[in-house]
């Protein structure tokens, strides 16, 4: 049987290189594609970083690959741009995104953007600051978590997605979310489940926020039971 393609895509201040642990459970059963957006990993940044640039560049990574439609698992920040490419275009068969935050107001990005001070997250937690600095060769960690707290409050000032604009997603997407993810919130979740006419739910048992933290063999399997579901 042939493979489906299948595109992975990363969450803010991540890579692609975060999958490694996931595609090789995936890899007998779909074609599988990722990239770095701008400015993360060993992609440059460019003259804008936010959502809007890193959906064109997943358009113009298809155009390369030579595919026209595709299905994709985004985590967080990337399961935004998988529904932002389904609102927008036609190019997402199906979509599964895992610990989105959809609904942005300024309130909440105002308090995301608070985590992001490099000086704090030295202080109380520099392993991660030193994760960072490895994971992103191109842009220095700093610059990078400047970006991103901007980035977050242009979402909080304008939102691209809301409930009534999620109405009009033609694709199918299936909303997931840990039971333990302490940053999405499970009611709103619910909400854009409903708000998605075509839309499937998948509450992940003992899953947290993290990406390191979600447990690679249950996703793998959650993906193949949504994606392979039709054929």
């Amino acid at each position: 049987m042939e493979k489906q393609d299948l595109l992975l895509l990363h969450g803010a201040l991540g890579s692609q290189s975060q999958f490694q642990n996931l595609m090789p459970l995936l890899e007998e059963h779909f074609e599988i594609y990722t990239l770095d957006f701008s400015g993360h990993g060993d992609m440059p940044v460019g003259n804008d970083f936010g959502i809007i640039t890193f959906a064109n560049e997943v358009l113009y990574e298809l155009a390369k690959w030579h595919i026209d439609k595709i299905n994709i698992f985004g985590y967080s920040m990337g399961g935004y741009v998988a529904t932002y490419l389904a609102l927008n275009s036609d190019r997402v068969l199906k979509a599964f995104t895992l610990g989105t935050k959809f609904l942005w107001t300024q309130e909440y990005a105002e308090k995301e953007a608070r985590k992001l001070d490099p000086i704090k997250i030295m202080d109380k937690v520099p392993a991660f600051a030193d994760e960072l600095k490895q994971r992103h060769k191109q842009l220095p960690w700093e610059q990078m978590l400047a970006k991103t707290s901007r980035m977050m409050q242009d979402l909080g000032n304008n939102n691209l997605l809301s409930l009534e604009n999620l109405k009009q997603v033609n694709a199918e997407i299936c909303v997931g979310i840990g039971d333990s993810d302490n940053t999405v919130d499970m009611d709103e979740s619910v909400s854009v489940y409903h708000a998605i006419p075509r839309s499937k739910m998948c509450v992940m048992p003992n899953t947290l926020h993290p990406f390191e933290k979600v447990n690679p063999v249950l996703l793998a399997e959650s993906l193949k039971q949504y994606f392979k579901q039709d054929l």
